[in-house]
């Protein structure tokens, strides 16, 4: 059985490098559509402030900023390459994106503490708000992942 998968050449069968960032763009884009379509579904269908906390939406909201501080900086800005200008340059940059990262993470973090915390532990009988609240933030946060290290910067690989 170990032959047959030695025999598979899928990535010789598709050039994936012209299309790596068309990919990462939509494969990110999917994921951010999906967070927000949970959260809004949660939402439409759980309208009661005992349902599903308003406040809540934060995270979510928190989770996007994030979404645009990590993509709003590339990769060459944060190594130097094609950054200088600009009141704190290669500095300033990373230190956006560490922002931008504290961001997520803790939007993420506290989707878990209202799912735990504020659902799981009260034993509630309805419990999708609090799922919806953490999907909608782990697929922004991925989203985020896959649109800031997915796509390469140099153009012809």
């Amino acid at each position: 059985m170990s032959g047959f998968f030695d025999t598979l050449r899928c990535s010789e069968c598709i050039d994936w490098g012209e299309k790596r960032n068309t990919i990462a763009s939509v494969g990110a884009g999917v994921l951010f559509f999906t967070g927000w379509w949970i959260i809004i579904d949660a939402a439409v269908k759980y309208p009661k402030e005992t349902e599903l906390n308003h406040a809540y939406h934060a995270c979510g909201v928190i989770a996007t900023v994030a979404f645009l501080m990590i993509n709003a900086v590339s990769n060459g800005q944060v190594r130097g390459d094609s950054y200088s200008e600009g009141c704190m340059g290669q500095t300033g940059a990373r230190i956006w994106l560490f922002l931008g990262f504290m961001l997520a993470f803790g939007s993420l973090i506290a989707s878990m503490w209202i799912l735990f915390g504020g659902y799981v532990s009260q034993d509630v009988k309805i419990v999708y708000p609090g799922i919806a609240v953490f999907f909608q933030n782990a697929f922004i946060f991925f989203g985020g992942l896959v649109f800031k290290f997915g796509r390469t910067e140099d153009l012809w690989q």
